[in-house]
């Protein structure tokens, strides 16, 4: 067994919007993430999402809320909700979600990541 450093897994990269798998446990992956700026409107039709702020504040918005995660926080997203995630300054992610959650869910953009990187 081997721990994980957080502080020093988010070192490694610098790039927004690109989750990185820390690992795997019971069909989900652990990953984590740097962002900023909007991202893109998706949802997940057939996977929960649990999102936990690291460092930063996030807005993830909903059609009819805005949710603000502040650090130490977390959300667990219902499959199939549309979000639309938010960060003013970088923030730093722990995401919880299964192996065969898409990134962007059925939308593809720019941003779309469709290979998953382990750090």
């Amino acid at each position: 067994m081997k721990k994980i450093n957080l502080e020093e897994k988010f070192s490694l990269f610098n790039d927004h919007w690109s989750p990185k798998v820390l690992g795997e446990m019971n069909g989900q992956h652990v990953k984590i993430a740097k962002v900023k700026g909007e991202f893109v409107w998706h949802d997940h039709a057939d996977e929960e999402e649990l999102f936990l702020i690291i460092k930063g504040t996030l807005k993830l918005v909903f059609e009819k809320e805005t949710v603000v995660l502040n650090e130490g926080e977390i959300l667990i997203i219902p499959r199939g909700v549309p979000h639309k995630p938010i960060a003013d300054e970088e923030v730093w992610l722990l995401l919880f979600e299964p192996t065969t959650t898409k990134h962007t869910g059925d939308v593809q953009t720019p941003l779309t990541q469709t290979q998953q990187q382990n750090i």
